[in-house]
């Protein structure tokens, strides 16, 4: 028996007032939530964690597992060749640039931490971030700074929220420092940040000081909520995680390399057979394309998931889904914000599908266990997950709600009532 009644989670979407409006009918969405079981199950507002698998997904992952019992590993993955080089096209297609732009890695901190691992740090180089990055690239900041003797400086926010675009600018300009990290979407807000004008930014910059400074942008929270592409970004590294609101399997991530990057012979630390060639005792020779920031394992069922994942996608239409996706989280801040005693935590002039608040005087677990006692999927953030962030906002922890397009109005609804019913009592 389904713990979750399905059949009572559809409302009209015309019947809540909103600025924004509903990009999908009720029964484009019962479709979506067709094709994922677990709707039944759970009311599911964790995206930002792992979104629930579409069946078309899940069905990729178990059909190559079963083909690799059946004849073996090394077999089955020859035998669905032109099936695995189709992520490389499909990932193309969602960042707008070549297949051979694309690595294949375990997550978006993996992806990461090979980009991070091929700038060429030298003693007194600087790192230039943003106060909401997410919480292992600062840490990787802090391990370059603990281990080349890198400096670590941060552009001051905006009053709304987000990098100070003048900031950046000026530190750009004075510093000229050997990275700069941007992460589009934190894990701990809904904050978007300005990333076009960021690449405007960065492109007029680069322009007189070719080669002086890399640019890794984070798109882990914004890949599946909006459209991605790298020819306005104009970022030099993109990682990404397959689990969150591209609904892939977990365990799956890719990299974006520029074609700039890869020419100026970046690559990462620690590369392998399938990303090198060992051509003699003392040399080995990077391969030309994106290829050099693999490993030679990696998990077959999940990257052929993965691109059923990126095709689901891609089919329903990015502009949509974004639009969808604001439409849920912008009546969702609005509703939690209405209820006494709430705080809504999320700041930026553009806020994405990651609502945050807090409830002064509870702790996380009380409200956890009464959500989950529903079937209500959240997750908490606590301060260590955003130091900076937190401090300025003076909380020790928040709860994070993520919707996406297969939730409907009456999920939501039925959060905003299980979060009076913890506030009354």
């Amino acid at each position: 028996m389904n713990k979750f009644n399905s059949d009572k989670t559809l409302q009209p979407l015309g019947s809540h007032s909103l600025d924004s409006t509903p990009a999908f009918s009720d029964e484009e969405v019962a479709a979506f939530r067709n094709d994922t079981p677990g709707t039944a199950n759970v009311n599911h507002l964790n995206n930002a964690g792992a979104g629930l698998m579409p069946n078309v997904v899940t069905q990729a992952v178990l059909e190559h597992i079963t083909l690799e019992s059946q004849i073996g590993g090394y077999e089955a993955s020859a035998l669905r060749a032109d099936a695995v080089q189709q992520f490389y096209i499909q990932a193309g297609k969602l960042l707008n640039c070549k297949p051979t732009n694309i690595a294949f890695t375990a997550s978006a901190t993996d992806s990461y931490t090979r980009a991070l691992s091929s700038i060429p740090f030298e003693v007194g180089d600087i790192i230039l971030t943003d106060t909401d990055d997410f919480i292992s690239n600062q840490i990787q900041f802090l391990s370059c700074k603990k281990r080349f003797n890198v400096e670590i400086v941060r552009i001051k926010d905006a009053p709304e929220g987000g990098v100070d675009l003048a900031d950046l600018e000026y530190q750009l300009i004075k510093l000229k420092p050997r990275l700069l990290a941007i992460t589009h979407i934190p894990t701990n807000s809904g904050l978007i940040q300005p990333v076009k004008q960021i690449a405007a930014i960065y492109e007029l910059y680069i322009s007189t000081n070719p080669g002086q400074t890399w640019y890794i942008l984070d798109a882990c929270q914004s890949a599946g909520q909006m459209k991605l592409d790298v020819e306005e970004l104009k970022c030099d590294f993109l990682s990404l995680t397959g689990r969150k609101f591209l609904r892939g399997p977990r365990g799956t991530g890719f990299l974006y390399i520029s074609d700039k990057a890869l020419q100026a012979g970046l690559e990462p630390l620690f590369i392998d057979m399938r990303g090198a060639d060992w051509v003699a005792k003392d040399e080995y020779l990077p391969q030309p394309d994106a290829k050099r920031y693999e490993d030679w394992e990696f998990a077959y069922a999940l990257i052929l998931g993965m691109s059923e994942a990126i095709i689901y996608y891609l089919n329903i239409g990015e502009d949509k889904i974004w639009q969808q996706v604001k439409y849920l989280s912008d009546y969702t801040r609005r509703e939690l914000a209405a209820i006494n005693g709430v705080r809504v935590l999320d700041r930026g002039l553009e806020q994405g599908a990651l609502v945050t608040f807090h409830i002064k005087g509870f702790k996380p677990a009380t409200i956890l266990d009464a959500l989950k006692e529903k079937h209500i999927n959240v997750v908490p953030s606590y301060k260590r997950f955003a130091v900076i962030d937190f401090d300025n906002k003076q909380v020790e922890w928040a709860i994070r709600a993520s919707p996406h397009y297969y939730n409907t109005l009456s999920e939501i609804d039925q959060f905003i009532e299980a979060i009076k019913e913890i506030v009354a009592n």
